[in-house]
């Protein structure tokens, strides 16, 4: 099913980006010297470099490097940083302006489409299509499904809330246990203006009250979540997996893409790749290093070991063709460094063609995107990355925002060569 495309502000005119190394998105091998005409936010011609094109506007990008738009398809841009207290004492107003720094952060580090999977409205959704504020165009789950005690459960046994759920103005937690909670809840979240349904099939690691090889949502209900989408115009599920039986109930459920899977077996590979389903690994989130004076040696010990079982379950799963979209978890990794990513997909078995592709092209095709974004092609929007680095001998320092000179969406430049907006 085609998405609603979020919109942002395009550029009118004909403007004309010359000299660069075009890496488009596709695979396709890098055109030196390349030649893209925009006009009026669309991408025109993409290819070498042709004769004199009358245009409002050249760019000289020599010595640099053009990519396509970043997808981050897991967010979470209203997560910043503050103890509970400090959270606790902020007016509303204090909290939407560091998310609109998280926001602005996330395009300026080179993602022009980002989905955030718990925790934004569709207000800001609407500021960014408005050109209120900077960011990334969004698509939203809004909030997450679990059962009580579960993955999107915030209360502590004392009836205490953790940081994470203390942001003003945060929509309220998807909390459900019973057929009719779920029914409810789906449908308040279509109304209000949710692109996707994310529902937790195992614990989480920073739950309150759970523990990663917890059952969440059961397979039934998952397929109960999938016949109301699909009265109500086939949106996606995608589902919090942390173990084997998570991803297996998930994936037969009907969920279009699985959020971590860092326990998979080869048979549920197997099963990913019957039924389509894309993997979204965040492996920035899995590798991220925990401090040592506030983390228990158990508490590391059970870290490690997670490590080493998530990286092995991603490279089987690459290595057997199960498609992957990037995503960063950021808020849990910090925002502003997500193509930090695309060098741990390499990591894990793709060459930097493919991680490139599955930065932008993947995470388009998972939204329902791909006939708008996701690659550097005539007809698509003039989502673009310009950057000083060689994605293709040095794809990990794209993970610094500095590395990323320049940002258009739809055409607009809203970071210019000196980095600024």
């Amino acid at each position: 099913m085609a998405a609603r495309l979020p919109l942002t502000p395009h550029e009118p005119g004909a403007l004309r980006l010359l000299g660069a190394t075009l890496i488009d998105g596709t695979g396709a091998a890098p055109v030196a010297d390349s030649d893209v005409e925009l006009r009026d936010g669309v991408i025109v011609y993409a290819g070498p470099r042709r004769a004199a094109v009358s245009v409002d506007r050249t760019i000289d990008l020599a010595g640099t490097f053009l990519l396509p738009g970043f997808v981050d398809a897991h967010v979470h841009l209203s997560m910043v940083p503050g103890t509970p207290e400090e959270q606790r004492a902020q007016f509303a107003e204090e909290h939407v302006l560091k998310v609109a720094g998280g926001l602005r952060d996330t395009l300026f580090a080179g993602v022009t489409t980002a989905r955030d999977l718990d925790g934004l409205t569709p207000g800001y959704r609407n500021a960014v299509a408005a050109g209120s504020t900077l960011g990334p165009r969004l698509h939203l789950a809004i909030a997450m499904l679990s059962p009580t005690g579960g993955h999107a459960d915030p209360v502590r046994p004392n009836g205490s809330l953790p940081a994470w759920a203390v942001r003003p103005s945060i929509p309220e937690p998807g909390v459900v246990d019973t057929d009719d909670d779920v029914i409810r809840t789906v449908r308040g979240l279509l109304r209000t203006g949710a692109d996707a349904i994310k529902v937790s099939t195992s614990g989480g690691i920073g739950s309150p009250t759970d523990h990663p090889d917890d059952v969440g949502l059961p397979e039934a209900q998952v397929r109960l979540v999938h016949r109301l989408l699909a009265e109500r115009g086939g949106s996606p599920i995608t589902a919090h997996a942390l173990t084997d039986a998570a991803v297996r109930s998930a994936v037969l459920g009907g969920a279009s893409s699985i959020e971590h899977g860092y326990d998979l077996g080869d048979d549920t590979i197997a099963l990913m790749l019957e039924h389509g389903t894309v993997l979204v690994p965040t492996l920035s989130t899995l590798l991220r290093t925990l401090d040592p004076a506030t983390t228990t040696s158990a508490a590391l010990r059970d870290r490690e070991a997670r490590q080493r079982r998530g990286l092995d379950s991603v490279r089987r799963a690459i290595a057997a063709g199960v498609p992957v979209a990037l995503g960063t978890d950021a808020g849990v990794h910090p925002h502003g460094r997500n193509l930090a990513e695309l060098g741990r997909l390499v990591e894990v078995g793709l060459e930097p063609l493919a991680a490139i592709s599955a930065g932008a092209l993947g995470g388009a095709r998972l939204l329902g995107l791909d006939a708008h974004l996701g690659s550097v092609e005539a007809g698509k929007l003039g989502d673009l990355v310009v950057t000083v680095v060689d994605p293709l001998a040095s794809i990990g320092d794209l993970a610094e925002a500095a590395t990323v000179r320049m940002v258009l969406q739809a055409g607009r430049v809203v970071k210019d060569l000196d980095g600024r907006a």
